[in-house]
């Protein structure tokens, strides 16, 4: 038996003539009839007679119909399922990415991707920034994205976007009508910072004592959107990635370039080894589009040192 016999055997069911079951599938009359007589001698028993010019099953033919029936829609959903892959519009994505990205950004982009792409499964895991390279460089994931100054051994990387850290202010705070803030500017503050196992800490740490400045540190946490919490709250001030500027919606923060610049690196990994599937290539290039649109005013993978200006909640 093969599939074009069964295909045959089941339209002269559904249509009971040669005739119909031919045009169902556009061959020809003979055509038709040689297959289901092909099915009969390969089964071994007559599956119709003609009553009155017309075919009908015989029971054996009954019994048989409803196995093929079964077999022949699972065959179409295949068929279904691989025209859904050569079009995109199905498959599946692991992802990893760091807390700046993961909380709310890169949600917003795979809503977008998954409208163009309605069968696409798409599993969202938010590691830190080496606990994502971790994943991407044993192959546990398809996609990585870090948020970190890019230093890692990453496998194949790509940055999407490079900007420096913004200071973010209490609405109504002493600086918020400058249009940069200095080290100097935050002497004394209360500054909620990140744990000492974030990258960005000693970095930080670094500028101030550099520029013989003391802040009082009373609070840390190692998430951006927890830092905006406590600046809500009037706790303190702090530096915050644009990501998590540009994804704030509150109206109690005010955002300003911070010098001398510290830049963020927000970066594209995928595994060295795999050879990246037609729904991976796609989201790589959604969330190049993606940044682009939602991020203008950053540097894209450029290079070159930048501040998001003019990022605030209120005016």
């Amino acid at each position: 038996m093969n599939l074009r016999q069964l295909e045959a055997f089941r339209a002269v069911i559904l249509g009971q003539t040669v005739t119909r079951a031919a045009e169902m599938l556009h061959i020809s009359q003979p055509a038709a009839t040689r297959l289901v007589a092909a099915l009969e001698d390969d089964i071994g028993f007559p599956l119709f007679e003609r009553i009155k010019g017309r075919l009908h099953p015989t029971p054996e033919a009954l019994v048989l119909y409803e196995e093929v029936q079964r077999s022949l829609l699972g065959v179409e959903r295949i068929a279904r399922a691989a025209k859904e892959i050569g079009s995109l519009t199905r498959g599946s994505l692991q992802i990893a990415c760091a807390p700046a990205l993961g909380l709310s950004f890169l949600p917003r982009a795979i809503c977008a991707f998954v409208k163009r792409h309605e069968q696409a499964q798409i599993s969202l895991t938010v590691l830190s920034s080496r606990e994502v390279v971790d994943q991407v460089v044993g192959q546990r994931c398809d996609l990585g994205f870090i948020a970190e100054p890019n230093t890692y051994p990453s496998p194949r990387g790509e940055r999407l976007l490079r900007s420096s850290m913004l200071c973010a202010l209490p609405c109504g705070h002493r600086l918020q009508e400058k249009s940069v803030v200095l080290p100097e500017d935050l002497e004394g503050e209360a500054f909620i910072s990140y744990p000492h196992a974030v990258g960005s800490r000693h970095h930080l740490d670094a500028i101030f004592a550099a520029h013989g400045v003391t802040r009082r540190l009373q609070l840390e946490t190692q998430l951006s959107a927890s830092l905006c919490a406590f600046v809500e709250l009037g706790a303190g001030v702090a530096l915050v990635d644009t990501i998590s500027a540009l994804e704030y919606r509150g109206d109690a923060i005010v955002f300003r370039p911070f010098e001398p610049a510290v830049e963020m690196d927000f970066s594209m990994l995928m595994p060295s080894q795999a050879r990246p599937s037609r729904i991976q290539e796609s989201f790589m290039q959604h969330m190049r589009e993606f940044v682009a649109s939602e991020a203008p005013n950053t540097v894209v993978d450029t290079g070159t040192d930048a501040a998001l200006h003019g990022v605030h909640a209120s005016t």
